[in-house]
């Protein structure tokens, strides 16, 4: 009988079991131990009959069966108790927690850690606990919980822009680490990311009417193109003559759409679970990416260009992929391609968020002097007799007109829409009911 009993760092077991993956996993996970094969519950020697095979068996279940390598933490020896052949297979504390179950992933059915004498699943908590305290500050670097992944769109992604894209790439830019697990970073790029940008589009300059919204999910290359389509749908050509000149031109400027989508995708925390927010106005659009400057960095830095990655290695990829040219060039550009305007962008930060504002060029142009346009009546222009008429033209088709309606049919601004309204109103032309939302024009019946 031995003096062995069975606690929060010894297990006994009469013979090999395939549950020693369990507990030497949370013995790695925890404080280590030792598990002893050849000793039943009760203390009592058996011993095994063939110690070479016992261990050989061991040591190949522990190798093939646990993620990442734990076999540098792991001692297995023969021992003589009563006479008996004995493994004591001695498991020291990882550096890589958790270590988890091959065919269960880094999940609790594949996670186990010490309670007591028993071995039991970690909770959810525990292995993002461990996966933090194990992977310093680098939110990228760490284990992907989720080992399950799949690449189709990266792939694709990559294959377009004319480079190869396959387990040695993806250990070479980081997202394979060197015990051959997923990293965060292959996580967020790909079908499984739930990291996530939501968009919407306001009526007006405040959020209080919604016109439209989603969500978009999934590898950050899919967000990245449904986003910046998202947004040039929105990003309306407005056309302006100059004598026999069409001069078309966009509300926002390609480029800054572009470098603010980019930033707010490269630069945000994803160790925060809140979404990357895209709010479109009337007259400016926002970008809020979560997570506020990097340690050390001012506003002031980041105005003269100066970068310091929080995702380094993701940083990396989009500059292979020939998305970004340089680091540090992207708030140079969007205030390059306003520099000729009379407005421009602003870019705010908090401990927790970032914010780029583009405001709406065609917007500034029409509505610059909109105040002095409200105040200055309607003359009896051709011009004027126009919009009337396209306006009655408008009310006899749909049976009634919005101010909505004659701004876009006639493209003018919401002030000059009001006047129009108001004086054909007051020239009994339009007869209008109803209040706020529900106000509609018709064509008064004589």
């Amino acid at each position: 009988m031995s003096m062995l009993t069975e606690g929060q760092t010894i297990e006994l077991k009469r013979e090999y079991v395939d549950d020693i993956k369990k507990t030497a996993a949370a013995f790695a996970n925890c404080d280590g131990g030792t598990i002893y094969i050849g000793i039943d519950d009760d203390g009592s020697v058996c011993g095994v009959p063939d110690a070479d095979a016992t261990m050989l068996r061991v040591t190949n279940a522990l190798r093939d069966g646990i993620k990442p390598d734990m076999m540098m933490f792991v001692d297995c020896r023969y021992t003589d108790m009563d006479n008996k052949a004995v493994i004591a297979v001695s498991v020291q504390r990882g550096t890589a927690r958790p270590y988890y179950l091959r065919d269960k992933g880094i999940r609790p059915e594949g996670v186990y850690v010490r309670q007591g004498a028993s071995t039991v699943p970690a909770s959810d908590a525990a292995i993002l606990h461990m996966i933090r305290e194990t992977s310093g500050d680098s939110y990228e670097a760490a284990r992907s919980v989720n080992q399950q992944l799949t690449f189709a769109y990266c792939s694709s992604f990559f294959q377009k822009r004319g480079l190869d894209f396959g387990p040695q790439q993806m250990r070479t830019l980081h997202m394979i680490d060197s015990d051959g697990t997923f990293t965060n970073l292959a996580f967020l790029l790909s079908e499984q990311c739930t990291h996530s940008v939501k968009l919407a589009v306001f009526e007006g300059s405040k959020k209080t009417v919604f016109k439209d919204r989603t969500e978009l999910s999934g590898s950050l290359f899919e967000q990245l193109e449904n986003a910046f389509d998202y947004i040039d749908r929105y990003n309306r050509t407005r056309a302006e003559f100059r004598g026999l000149d069409r001069l078309d031109s966009r509300d926002y400027p390609v480029v800054a759409v572009r470098e603010a989508l980019l930033n707010a995708i490269i630069h945000r925390d994803y160790s925060l679970s809140a979404s990357t927010l895209i709010s479109i106005f009337d007259d400016r659009i926002e970008f809020v990416s979560i997570g506020g400057l990097v340690k050390g960095m001012s506003l002031d830095d980041i105005m003269l260009g100066v970068s310091a990655l929080r995702n380094q290695n993701l940083a990396n990829i989009f500059y292979r992929l020939r998305l970004i040219e340089a680091y540090g060039t992207g708030i140079w550009k969007i205030n390059e391609s306003y520099s000729d305007t009379s407005v421009k962008p602003s870019i705010m930060a908090t401990s927790n968020a970032f914010k780029i504002i583009l405001p709406n060029l065609n917007y500034a142009k029409e509505g610059g002097s909109k105040t002095e346009e409200a105040r200055r009546p309607l003359t009896n222009s051709s011009k004027k007799e126009e919009r009337i008429e396209a306006v009655v033209s408008l009310c006899r088709k749909n049976g009634f007109v919005v101010r909505k309606d004659i701004e876009q049919t006639l493209h003018i601004s919401q002030a000059t829409a009001i006047l129009l309204l108001r004086e054909m109103v007051a020239d009994g032309l339009l007869t209008k009911k109803g209040a706020a939302r529900t106000l509609r024009y018709y064509l008064t019946e004589f």
